[in-house]
């Protein structure tokens, strides 16, 4: 599967952006699906990810962002509310056919967006 993400840009601390994955190929929907992200000088991190039980958010996001699909249009977004200025990082999507692998070790990545907070 291959991935491509945007949606990316400059936001002021407590706006809000959503970020797309489109996906190529017919098996998108048995994939399971997550957002990781990238700040500078740090390691990449999980973010969010989306399996058949639903979504599964990273400490630092819940209650602020939300992870859907929509298998129809083989796509996954990622809605962030109230955003910080440490939500600035370069945002991957991410697909893997295992429910564990998505949350630490994708095999399919996309592209990275830039998401950048002002304060």
């Amino acid at each position: 599967v291959q991935l491509q993400a945007f949606g990316g840009g400059l936001v002021q601390a407590g706006g809000s952006l959503r970020l797309s994955c489109a996906a190529s190929g017919r098996t998108f929907s048995s994939y399971h699906m997550g957002w990781f992200r990238q700040a500078p000088g740090k390691e990449r991190q999980f973010v969010a990810a989306i399996t058949w039980g639903g979504g599964i958010y990273a400490d630092s996001v819940k209650g602020r962002f939300t992870i859907s699909r929509d298998n129809a249009k083989n796509t996954v977004y990622l809605q962030m509310n109230s955003l910080k200025p440490e939500d600035t990082a370069v945002y991957y999507c991410a697909a893997d056919a295992s429910v564990v692998a998505i949350r630490a070790t994708p095999s399919n990545w996309g592209q990275g967006t830039q998401v950048t907070v002002s304060s």
